[in-house]
């Protein structure tokens, strides 16, 4: 990552100290990007390029513990939201369970009264009715948790890498 300036990786309007403050949301969008294009076990190395006159600053310095620190709120926060989600799974799938069970007793009522299409067409609404309540709980198993788990690793594989910060490398210069 090349930066002009070392405050550019900061989200401006934040007032906390360097280490606590918000990254800019297109450096973090950034470097997300980047990790997500590799697969997870593949080791990563954050370098952030700086104008020599920048490295040496007090700014430079803590940006490495910044962007760890950043990751590890939004890692934390992915695992909570994740927690939270399946908390809502669980809920979601008693109440579809007890609703389900209900339209099935609900439906042997209705289909024990009498013969005919509107007993039928009820019976089977009933029935349709209860497996429509399962579908949020099995839309949380089956499809909604994963992206958010994905996330919460890629966050936690960004707050573990190595990060660095180098001067511009700028082309005809010697290396020193």
């Amino acid at each position: 990552m090349k930066l002009s300036e070392a405050r550019r990786l900061f989200n401006s309007l934040d007032p906390a100290p360097f280490i606590e403050k918000d990254l800019d949301s297109d450096a973090e969008s950034y470097i997300v990007d980047m990790v997500q294009d590799f697969p997870l076990s593949t080791p990563l190395k954050l370098l952030i390029h700086l104008p020599e006159s920048e490295c040496g600053s007090e700014l430079a310095a803590s940006m490495p513990e910044a962007v760890r620190n950043y990751f590890a709120y939004l890692a934390h926060h992915a695992d909570m939201k994740l927690r939270f989600m399946l908390l809502q799974g669980r809920t979601s799938l008693l109440i579809g369970l007890l609703f389900l069970f209900a339209c099935i007793a609900a439906r042997e009522v209705v289909l024990t009264l009498g013969e005919g299409l509107l007993h039928d067409m009820i019976g089977e609404g009933l029935l349709i009715c209860g497996w429509v309540a399962m579908w949020r709980p099995i839309q949380i198993y089956l499809y909604d948790w994963w992206p958010i788990r994905r996330m919460n690793l890629i966050y936690q594989k960004i707050r573990l890498m190595p990060i660095e910060v180098s001067p511009i490398q700028v082309p005809g210069s010697s290396v020193r």
